[in-house]
């Protein structure tokens, strides 16, 4: 009887035979044993208790180094579990199952008038993915998406449910939590939410020496600044564009609530081809952005968010990969890491496609946290090859840049291709023995893996 359950189970939940799943990069092919797609808690939680092997768990599969897959796992699937549980417009806040995409979330919730406290740029991920690398965004005087979750419901190694938050089983939460999937699935999260203010758009370019004076006398303190981030312009890492987004009651000059889900991304996508081109970076600063920040933008702040990746498609294709790296450091040591990385990128003739500076408060206790301290984030956008000794290449400058991080008394970000020694990720997350001991502890046979964890737990 218990194996028919099972059996009926796998097949409402849709398991498909072997196959090879990827990421948005396409740089990471990996045979599972079977993909399984959830639509219902239950099935979840049997396949966790029932399976005998591995389990790896996937969402939008934007991580770019295999983080949601593992050879021979079950890859949990989690988009099909994508159901609006509760609603509370009036308390500000709404509880989701972990496959919802936080695109169906703001349609969800804009017609009351609320958004997101805190997601990351683009609304296509899920919000299980968001949560288990702790994601960030523009949102100032915000920081990791932690600080937005109220509770998470999780599935454990042995089946078990828990419900956590930050005063009830806290090691849980903070562990699960930027946990890359290593704790257990997380199926529920309860997040908070804010107004859909009208958003007014500022631009204005600055030498980088004087950015952080900048950032403290017009952005950190100021009550209407809602979104915020700088884009640093390669080659020469010396000119900062400050684009901020400010609360404001003007006319608005966008009339869609959200970004149309069949807009058209051609224009925008030859753009990115024009600057991605030899010449591009100096073409951008001195005549592509001045002519898109030339015009006033008044906008929903729902219509910010829900900005669509399709915008930078096709990400790969044959021989190349257009991929993130990002880098945290205290805000003391933005200058100097930006001196540093500088330095790396121009040793090793990187071609930069962007460089976007990102602000973001303390985190409040996660055993992975990259915010340890009030952190300003760089994140480079790049176009790499992707054969063996490109790829070979990449390893030996990022590895560089981590370097260049840690000396600044930063780190690094773990959703992106695993480059780091095992002995740069102790240094960059010095939590994370305490992290692995909690996973040993709830999860003793090593169920949850994926690329990741495999690379660096022990």
């Amino acid at each position: 009887m218990r194996l028919i359950l099972i059996i009926a189970l796998l097949i409402s939940a849709r398991l498909l035979a072997a196959e090879t799943v990827n990421d948005v990069s396409g740089l990471n092919p990996i045979q599972v044993q079977a993909v399984l797609a959830p639509t219902s808690l239950e099935q979840i939680v049997q396949a966790v208790r029932t399976h005998a092997g591995p389990i790896a768990i996937g969402g939008g599969r934007f991580s770019m180094g295999g983080q949601t897959a593992s050879e021979n796992a079950l890859q949990l699937d989690m988009r099909r579990y994508n159901q609006v549980l509760s609603f509370n417009p009036g308390e500000r806040w709404i509880r989701v199952q972990a496959g919802i995409t936080w695109r169906e979330v703001l349609e969800y919730i804009d017609p009351y008038e609320l958004s997101p406290l805190i997601m990351q740029s683009y609304a296509n991920f899920t919000v299980g993915g968001s949560l288990s690398v702790n994601s960030h965004g523009r949102y100032i005087g915000q920081g990791p998406l932690v600080l937005a979750v109220k509770s998470i419901r999780l599935v454990l190694a042995d089946g078990r449910l828990v419900e956590a938050s930050p005063e009830h089983e806290s090691e849980l939460f903070y562990g699960a939590i930027g946990g890359y999937g290593g704790i257990g699935v997380i199926a529920e999260a309860t997040l908070a939410l804010t107004e859909n203010a009208r958003l007014e758009r500022h631009s204005q370019v600055m030498p980088m020496a004087d950015y952080r004076r900048f950032f403290d006398q017009e952005v950190r303190n100021n009550p209407d600044m809602v979104m915020h981030n700088g884009i640093l312009y390669p080659n020469d890492y010396s000119t900062v564009r400050a684009v901020s987004y400010v609360r404001t009651r003007a006319p608005l000059t966008v009339k869609e609530r959200l970004v149309p889900a069949d807009r058209d991304y051609r224009l925008m996508r030859t753009t990115l081809g024009l600057v991605s081109s030899k010449s591009g970076a100096m073409m951008r600063e001195a005549a592509l952005d001045p002519l898109l920040y030339k015009n006033k933008q008044v906008q929903w702040r729902n219509h910010e968010a829900s900005l669509d990746v399709r915008e930078l498609q096709p990400i790969s294709g044959p021989g190349y990969s257009y991929v993130l790296q990002e880098y945290f450091v205290p805000e003391a040591e933005l200058d100097n890491f930006v001196v540093r990385m500088k330095t790396v990128l121009e040793k090793h003739k990187v071609k930069v496609t962007n460089i976007s500076i990102r602000h973001a408060k303390a985190d409040p206790g996660t055993l992975l946290a990259w915010a340890r301290g009030d952190t300003f984030a760089l994140v480079l956008y790049y176009r790499q090859g992707t054969s063996a000794g490109q790829r070979a290449e990449v390893a030996v400058w990022a590895r560089e840049l981590i370097d260049a991080a840690l000396r600044s008394h930063g780190t690094y970000y773990l959703p992106y291709q695993i480059l780091a020694s095992r002995e740069q990720f102790l240094l960059a997350y010095p939590r994370a023995q305490e992290f692995f001991a909690l996973k040993k502890r709830v999860d003793p046979t090593n169920k949850f893996r994926n690329t990741l964890w495999d690379a660096y737990y022990r």
